[in-house]
């Protein structure tokens, strides 16, 4: 669900990241910045300094552990029954 209003600092960061592998188009929709991509861009470039946070493009949010999720590649380790570990 989009935000009704514009989102800043960690929530603006956070929103970003979870939208991020949509593009910037939807990431800033979904932040509340609506068409305003110019607003969106300088607000999260600003929210990223104030977190020490390194980012030069939206794609850089995406972690390796985001991508990992996304693969689904692993293997499931789980107890053959409840009594067995």
């Amino acid at each position: 669900m989009a935000s009704p209003t514009p989102l800043y600092g960690t929530e603006l960061v956070d929103c970003a990241r979870a939208n991020a592998k949509q593009g910037i188009e939807t990431a800033a929709y979904q932040c509340g910045y609506g068409q305003d991509l110019n607003k969106f861009a300088t607000e999260l470039r600003q929210a990223c300094e104030e977190m020490n946070l390194q980012v030069k493009e939206l794609s850089g949010l995406i972690t390796e552990q985001d991508m990992i999720l996304q693969m689904g590649t692993g293997e499931i380790v789980a107890p053959v029954t409840e009594s067995e570990l």
